[in-house]
């Protein structure tokens, strides 16, 4: 089983260039936003006011790639298997490694990601639906408004997972345990309550089948930041392709508390 150093390693040479989860169990997962040194207060003041979909773990200072704290021997630039550039608030490329676009001015944000609760959920007896599909989780773009903070403003998104209505109890107090991983769900049941109109296309990822006996739960999605990005028309920003996150040295137990 590989470590974490070991998957970034594969991913830098260009070996792995699949959705992450599942990879190096037991270690946390992040989401990365990149935006110049301009716009970092703003976005640090974002994820202060919205720390369900923004729970940070590791800032860089100005310039450097390496994310000290999570992973002191990785390099930002290459060790994503696929990220997502924006330029006025515009998608414009979804390159393997962005060395040639890293500057002097940018500052790096990994914030903590769902993939973390999805192994206590399945270590719990939940099932994690598109882990048994093989496919990236479905995310949607939400009707509710995050807080805004400078130049970032921009309305949530969020992943969903089919539920067994009789473990939602469990799900609650399994991912109690992890704020830093996004929490506990922030809705449950009718999606249209969120704005979203049809659970099968969703926004980002595959969609997965609700079954019978099961509800859809909604989590803050560490994706919301391009949201943001999108909606506020940000000059500038590196994010991850949703599901391609960032493997960190920290162990998920990390980011919890028991």
């Amino acid at each position: 089983m590989n470590s974490p150093a070991e998957w970034r390693k594969e991913i830098r040479e260009g070996r792995w260039r699949n959705p992450t989860a599942g990879l190096a169990p037991g270690y946390a997962q992040a989401n990365l936003v990149v935006v110049p040194e301009d716009y970092a207060y703003d976005f640090l003041l974002f994820c202060q006011r919205n720390p369900k979909p923004c729970p940070l773990l590791d800032v860089t200072d100005p310039g450097d790639p390496v994310p000290r704290y999570a992973a002191p021997g990785a390099d930002l630039r290459t060790d994503l298997p696929r990220y997502r550039v924006y330029r006025d608030g515009e998608l414009v490329e979804e390159p393997s490694e962005v060395s040639g676009l890293w500057r002097d001015d940018l500052v790096a944000f990994l914030l903590g990601c769902s993939f973390t609760f999805e192994a206590a959920l399945l270590r719990a007896g939940v099932p994690v639906r598109h882990l048994e599909c093989g496919c990236n989780v479905p995310m949607y773009v939400t009707r509710v408004a995050c807080r805004p903070a400078g130049a970032f403003a921009g309305p949530l998104v969020v992943s969903m997972r089919p539920v067994p209505v009789h473990q939602l109890a469990r799900v609650f107090e399994v991912c109690a345990r992890y704020p830093r991983a996004h929490g506990t769900p922030v809705h449950v049941g009718d999606p249209a309550a969120l704005g979203i109109r049809d659970l099968v296309r969703p926004d980002f990822g595959d969609p997965v089948p609700v079954r019978g006996g099961e509800v859809p739960v909604f989590w803050a999605c560490g994706v919301t930041p391009q949201a943001a990005a999108a909606a506020a028309r940000l000059p500038f920003m590196i994010a991850h392709s949703p599901g391609h996150m960032f493997l960190t040295d920290l162990r998920d137990e990390d980011l919890g508390w028991e």
